[in-house]
């Protein structure tokens, strides 16, 4: 009966990380190619890509972002705030093992 269920969970992680696998490897193949080489749709993705990642660093975050949409954002932090106390909720915490 153990048996049976290692059985079954290592078809099924072998089936999950084959799935990413092929993914991946599809989204990187195409990111890493040369744009000359590209269908023009796959082009048109990537130069869209770039030009928003441009974008946002001369922003210094969310490109066309209004002010209704700096509104929401302060709400939900302040929420969140409130839920789960100090810190600062847009960087990823820091964890310390001792």
């Amino acid at each position: 009966m153990i048996l049976r269920q290692i059985l079954r969970l290592s078809s099924l992680f072998h089936s999950t990380v084959s799935v990413h696998l092929r993914r991946n490897i599809g989204l990187s193949a195409i990111v890493f190619s040369k744009t000359k080489e590209l269908d023009p749709v796959q082009k048109l993705f990537l130069d869209k890509i770039r030009e928003y990642n441009t974008k946002s660093k001369q922003a210094g975050g969310p490109v066309d972002a209004g002010p209704d949409f700096q509104k929401e954002m302060n709400e939900s932090l302040a929420r969140l705030q409130r839920a789960y106390g100090e810190g600062d909720l847009t960087k990823f915490p820091e964890f310390k093992f001792e």
